[in-house]
């Protein structure tokens, strides 16, 4: 299990690269990033707003060159508005409208992230599916993993309640891990599975709460 996340919230200045690569050091694991995110919506229908994510997302990708990480963490596209509304337009015109701003938005960040060996992945977060479970009536955090099958290819690893998005370390929350990694040892696309907690003293912890259950090693 990859315990490694180097998140993006803002443009870093170069000193606090060189640092982050400082801290890299004799990490030999793979290696990725959480792109920008923050107010970077990548379906925006504003041409204008298309452009400021853009040039967020490649600043991303400058990152990922910077470090050497083979993965840049993308939020999706689609939100629960959609999820309960883009059925209730005529025909397909609104699942369309949301793919036709994203690759507006995104097209050029993909080809560069081609260029650089970069892959552009959508996560799942168990605490925000979790959330979903709880709050809006979505289904448990495994059928999630389910339905990305061999397409998933990262995974923030959180524990929580299902009120909000805790980010608790692994075992405080009321999670249930164990479907959680059945459903992820079906897989055969090897997700990277990041533990992504609040406070990172919680890290350690989580994986020797894991281990003693036997879902990881």
């Amino acid at each position: 299990m990859a315990c490694l996340v180097h998140r993006l919230k803002r443009w870093r200045r170069p000193c606090e690269d060189r640092n982050a690569k400082e801290l890299l050091s004799g990490y030999d694991g793979r290696l990725g990033i959480h792109g920008p995110f923050w107010g970077l919506h990548i379906a925006s229908p504003d041409k204008e707003i298309q452009k400021v994510v853009t040039r967020r997302m490649l600043q991303g990708l400058e990152v990922c060159e910077f470090l050497d990480a083979t993965q840049m963490v993308i939020h999706s596209p689609y939100i629960t508005w959609d999820y309960h509304n883009l059925d209730n337009a005529p025909g397909r015109q609104a699942y369309q409208s949301v793919l036709d701003h994203t690759h507006a938005t995104m097209d050029e960040t993909v080809r560069r992230a081609e260029e650089i060996g970069v892959t552009m992945a959508v996560s799942i977060d168990t605490g925000h599916a979790h959330y979903a479970c709880g709050s809006t009536g979505a289904p448990p955090v495994d059928y999630f993993v389910r339905r990305a099958g061999n397409s998933l290819q990262h995974i923030h690893l959180q524990d929580a309640d299902g009120y909000a998005d805790r980010h608790w370390t692994i075992g405080e929350g009321n999670i249930n891990w164990h479907a959680v990694f059945r459903a992820l040892g079906e897989l055969t696309s090897k997700p990277r599975l990041i533990l992504e907690l609040r406070d990172k003293a919680g890290i350690l912890p989580s994986v020797e709460w894991l281990r003693a259950r036997n879902l990881a090693r």
